[in-house]
């Protein structure tokens, strides 16, 4: 019983890590966008124009998920993130078919799903939102 008390209070602790790892990885998937790195836009490497709906994806992906990796307005901008994911889903990944391990969109359902979660249970413990909050 021991173990089961101590294991339901690292919920916070796993909320936070569910947090900041999901945020590197995303962040990972802008500066692809942006500034090609770690690679760039497939075919040819390239980034993303700016002002066009990739490039402001980008700027959403990289800087949002900054924002989400220190836990900085994360309720708003996880609601944000969680929208774009939708739209990228709806937009890029579901015409090509309706199952998401055929379509490609397995990540943006996901990220849909955890923003859309932190959007609704805060940042955790381990975030500037919490130290605002003292």
């Amino acid at each position: 019983m021991k173990i089961l008390q101590t294991w339901v209070k690292a919920e916070e602790i796993f909320k936070s890590l569910l947090r900041i790892i999901s945020a590197i990885i995303f962040i990972l998937a802008g500066t692809s966008k942006l500034f090609a790195f770690p690679v760039g836009m497939p075919p040819n490497g390239a980034t993303a124009q700016i002002f066009t709906q990739v490039g402001i994806g980008g700027v959403l992906e990289t800087f949002g998920g900054l924002l989400i990796l220190i836990g900085l307005f994360t309720r708003p901008v996880a609601f944000i993130l969680a929208g774009e994911m939708a739209v990228a889903y709806f937009q890029f990944h579901a015409p090509q078919s309706f199952w998401p391990t055929v379509n490609n969109g397995v990540a943006a359902v996901l990220y849909c799903f955890i923003w859309l979660y932190f959007s609704a249970a805060g940042a955790g413990i381990w975030s500037i939102d919490q130290l605002r909050k003292k």
